[in-house]
């Protein structure tokens, strides 16, 4: 077998990543320390909207200074703690604070309702909630307050709450505390020498192959699950993620995505602390015109996205006004990227060495990405080629490794597999095989050198008349009307056929087009049966925070209009 990313001669899919550059054991506040003591008067951090500017030597005071605070409530080594919060620098303080002690960093979704924030804090036993007072119209406290109401009548860090056994404290960002709970500026915490050898010594004690992150998978269907991820799998995955957009010092990374998912705290800010760059954070959620502000007004030379986010800020009426001459690099990822919007963003905002990203949480997340100086034309019809360090085979139903060009299920294990699912052994055991092999449901090709297309989900295949039909293709396809400026393809059932196929289109502004149009288009250019039997005009597109489109939303609500009408 190869270790270059390459094929192996024999032709089958099956490929290993260069393992030339060492794997790095070292701890999150390990090697944040080594950043600082590099560059202490280097901008570590920028948050235009909370009017912050922070150096690295500014940026590990502050993180230990939090750390401190958390060790005052009584959180030690391996407790979890909870994080339900938007993009905001006390979210940037806790990843690193929870690091610092050998706590486990638990990330919950900003769009969790009461049901599943219930659900998140009790499944891995949160002992301490960190969390914004609200966001986007949500009373975060007042959902606190309906989950727990023995809150408000309890001392601080001694909450015992009924439907939230674990929880002891609830810590609120912002100055004013509620009852019952910390204010969060009471854990920042100035150090002592005292105080700052017991930090040192915890930290001293962690492993990196001590579990520090719980990630929730985002839940597109069934409840989700806690993938458990260490320092060396993340620690690593943030620097080969980085690697591959050539990132120095030199490079401000705008981060618009959000922290509680890995493209944001792994990729995007633990990315910038291994090679000693500045993040650029917009602001609380994702809008297009501060993104481009940012950009702009910080001369990020990177910006990360999903691609409906790229499409928002492409599609602003003055996006012209905005200065993007110092953009180079990039990720796009969370999602398939649309060829032609990775095309738009390579001519129109100035990022020529943008790169494409796969993976999953699982993974930590990144198993394959595109180097800044591959061709064009792989760039925008692949992912990339395998991660250092990451061992990749394409297999067929049978698990029967498929010949380079063959489609089947993507297989990964190395490194960057997750240690298994918080309390889901059954499960854990069906995603990783005693092998190691973690099982993505993802369907994808290999060429001949070593690039991958993702070209579905297992679960997404349409069986039309026993036509096997994958959605991304014809998504792919109708991108290149224009237009439309997002589309999503899934199959509904029929008695006739088994399934027919379904398109969601969110038409471009001033768009007069006609459902009838576009299934004309598709007649004319793709094979009978992947045209859409039915075209719905739509103002939006249901997807997780991170990106990732909710078909069985889009299905459920087609076969209830369809059952209406």
């Amino acid at each position: 077998m190869t270790t270059n990313g390459r094929i192996p001669t024999d032709g089958f899919s099956h490929v290993m990543g260069d393992t030339t550059t060492p794997l790095i054991d070292i701890t999150i506040p390990d090697l944040l320390a080594q950043t600082a003591k590099r560059l202490p008067d280097h901008e570590a951090a920028v948050f235009p909207a909370q009017n912050i500017r922070w150096t690295y030597s500014e940026f590990v005071r502050e993180v230990d200074a939090v750390a401190n605070g958390l060790v005052h409530i009584g959180v030690g080594k391996s407790d979890r703690v909870g994080i339900w919060a938007p993009n905001r620098i006390e979210w940037l303080l806790i990843q690193f604070a929870t690091a610092r002690i050998g706590a486990i960093l638990v990330c919950i979704n900003p769009a969790y309702r009461i049901s599943e924030l219930e659900f998140a804090l009790n499944k891995v036993a949160c002992k301490v909630l960190v969390m914004a007072p609200e966001f986007k119209g949500s009373d975060y406290v007042g959902m606190i307050r309906s989950l727990a109401p023995e809150l408000s009548a309890s001392t601080p860090g001694a909450l015992q709450s009924e439907r939230l056994p674990h929880l002891r404290s609830v810590v609120v960002m912002g100055e004013n505390a509620f009852p019952g709970t910390y204010a969060f500026e009471t854990l920042r915490r100035p150090v002592s020498e005292k105080e700052r050898q017991v930090l040192n010594s915890v930290t001293a004690s962690l492993s990196p192959y001590d579990s520090i992150n719980i990630q929730f998978t985002s839940g597109t269907t069934g409840s989700p699950k806690g993938a458990c991820l260490t320092h060396h799998n993340i620690v690593n995955n943030a620097r080969f993620v980085t690697d591959a957009m050539t990132f120095t010092e030199n490079d401000r990374l705008c981060i618009p995505v959000p922290f509680y998912h890995c493209f944001g705290m792994v990729m995007g800010t633990l990315g910038c602390v291994t090679k000693g760059a500045t993040m650029v954070v917009p602001g609380e959620g994702f809008d297009p015109r501060a993104t481009l502000h940012a950009v702009s007004d910080e001369s990020s030379t990177a910006l990360f996205g999903v691609p409906t986010m790229f499409v928002n800020e492409l599609d602003l009426p003055d996006f012209e006004s905005f200065d993007l001459s110092h953009l180079r690099t990039g990720i796009m990822a969370g999602a398939p990227c649309p060829i032609e919007v990775m095309r738009q963003v390579q001519a129109k905002m100035n990022m020529r060495q943008v790169t494409i990203a796969y993976g999953m949480t699982e993974t930590s997340p990144v198993s394959f990405q595109s180097n800044v100086d591959d061709p064009l034309e792989q760039r925008v019809s692949s992912v990339g080629r395998i991660h250092p360090h990451v061992e990749v085979k394409i297999v067929d139903t049978d698990g029967d490794t498929v010949p380079v060009g063959t489609q089947g299920e993507l297989l990964t294990r190395g490194y960057s597999v997750m240690q298994g699912y918080w309390d889901e052994d059954q499960q854990t055991k069906e995603a990783i095989d005693p092998d190691g092999w973690m099982h993505t449901g993802d369907l994808a090709t290999l060429d001949e050198n070593g690039y991958c297309a993702i070209t579905g989900r297992v679960k997404d295949m349409i069986l039309r008349g026993g036509e096997n039909i994958y959605p991304r293709e014809i998504e792919e396809f109708l991108y290149t009307h224009p237009d439309v400026s997002q589309v999503q393809v899934f199959g509904i059932p029929d008695t006739k056929l088994g399934e027919i196929v379904c398109a969601w289109i969110v038409k471009r502004e001033n768009s007069a087009v006609t459902q009838e149009e576009i299934r004309s288009f598709c007649c004319e250019n793709i094979a009978h049966f992947k045209v859409p039997a039915h075209v719905s005009f739509r103002s939006e597109l249901p997807m997780t925070v991170t990106g990732k489109p909710q078909k069985f939303v889009m299905r459920d609500q087609m076969l209830k209009e369809l059952g209406s009408s």
